[in-house]
């Protein structure tokens, strides 16, 4: 929970936010290198900090709004997460930040890929604390008397989880409190939050609701949310004040890159008959495994619905929340299943249990998609057409028609939940889960 002197210069770092109008960007485009060709020594960063390739976009997508491309994963993240509909334009090239970490800045946030959170289900990249950043920086400034700032009273900066009032107010709403700081999340901030992962983007709250150039408004580590009646958005922070950030906006040439548009992604027809390009908002995927159907979305419109072939037992495709993290084109899947059926290696190494087992193998697997450490992916299936019924050693078969338009629709980063009523053989796979660096086909 923040303590009263962070809550009192948390209110120096708003009054500044507040007052400060929006702005717009212009300068003399200069010619750079593609942000693909762009090293880590050019960075200043550890080369371990350069995102891998994985299946990432290899376009590199030149924005005229803001005169900036974008490519790899944070093309990707980008795309997954609504484009600018949701984060803006980007309005500088990659650069490295002073935590080390490959950055791109957009309009309404800095997004930043981490080599730890890529060895995980979660999100490998997220936004930049720049709003917790910022209050450390006036943690260390006074004011101009010399004198420390002094606590801030207004109920906005008194969490929840210290005000019985508040607190009442958003139980009654169905909301929480967060356990890191005490401030709560509610009402229309909640449902803007859960809807794109704001755990991962937005970060905790750091404030109540409250007044914000003259709407409403609420605070969190990596950036504000804005409520303009009933419509939340994330407020321009790095494009209006690039400087404080440290971000160099510069235009660039757009030389012989092609000019973003959502089109690009795309050869395979839909087989449910939506344009996803005329589409804005997060993109997610929806697994059921108990009704054996996929279902893809784009803000809240249904992309696609399908039936699919989940993991037959003992072998269940795991439940939970997961993302798209390595895509393949095609890729040859191997490995040995124990006399019981059960998956006990995998990949073109893999060696044969103590028991004998027995080994598996299919080749040219088309595009494939992992989505977690349990090494289960959805790809198509062109050796059955069984779709509705378990049929997998625990990957997401899908018709190829459907595997084909999911590889191009889905980027790196795309949200999965895998849904369905748990039985035991899923506690025992919850304890042999792969080590995380040793993923592999299934």
């Amino acid at each position: 929970m923040l303590s009263t002197a962070t809550r009192a210069l948390l209110s120096v770092l708003l009054a500044a936010i507040i007052a400060t109008p929006f702005a717009t960007m212009s300068s003399t485009p200069r010619v750079a290198a593609a942000a693909s060709a762009i090293s880590a020594a050019e960075l200043g960063i550890p080369e371990s900090n350069m995102p891998p390739k994985l299946g990432a976009s290899e376009i590199e997508a030149w924005v005229p709004e803001t005169g900036h491309s974008v490519t790899g994963y944070m093309l990707d993240y980008w795309r997954a997460n609504g484009a600018d509909s949701v984060y803006g334009n980007p309005i500088s090239q990659p650069y490295g930040a002073s935590n080390q970490l490959y950055s791109q800045a957009f309009e309404r946030g800095v997004f930043q890929y981490s080599e730890v959170w890529l060895y995980s289900d979660d999100a490998a990249v997220r936004l930049a604390p720049i709003v917790k950043e910022d209050n450390a920086r006036a943690r260390s400034e006074r004011r101009s008397d010399g004198r420390r700032h002094g606590a801030d009273r207004r109920s906005s900066h008194i969490p929840a989880a210290i005000n019985e009032v508040r607190a009442n107010e958003v139980y009654n709403e169905g909301g929480r409190i967060s356990s890191f700081t005490g401030y709560s999340i509610s009402g229309a901030y909640a449902n803007w939050y859960d809807n794109h992962e704001g755990w991962f983007y937005m970060g905790p709250p750091i404030s109540e609701p409250m007044r914000i150039r003259g709407v409403e408004g609420q605070i969190f580590e990596n950036g504000i949310l804005l409520n303009q009646e009933g419509v939340i958005t994330v407020a321009p922070l790095p494009r209006e004040h690039p400087e404080r950030y440290g971000i160099d906006t510069t235009p660039v040439a757009q030389g012989t890159m092609p000019v973003y548009s959502e089109g690009m992604f795309y050869t395979a027809y839909n087989p449910f008959g939506v344009d996803p390009t005329t589409i804005t908002g997060p993109k997610r995927i929806e697994v059921d495994r108990d009704t054996q159907t996929m279902r893809a979305y784009q803000g809240d419109v249904l992309v696609l619905e399908s039936l699919i072939s989940t993991g037959l037992s003992p072998n269940l495709t795991e439940i939970g929340f997961f993302h798209v993290r390595i895509k393949y084109a095609s890729q040859s899947m191997e490995g040995f299943t124990n006399a019981s059926g059960e998956v006990v290696a995998v990949g073109a190494d893999a060696e044969q249990p103590e028991d004998g087992g027995e080994q598996y193998s299919v080749e040219d697997v088309p595009h494939v998609m992992y989505i977690n450490y349990e090494a289960e992916a959805l790809h198509g299936a062109y050796w059955h057409n069984n779709f509705g019924q378990p049929m997998s050693h625990g990957c997401i078969n899908q018709p190829l028609d459907v595997a084909a338009f999911m590889f191009e629709f889905a980027p790196l980063g795309t949200p999965v939940t895998v849904t369905g009523e748990p039985r035991p053989e899923d506690e025992k796979k919850d304890e042999e889960a792969l080590v995380p660096g040793t993923l592999a086909p299934r």
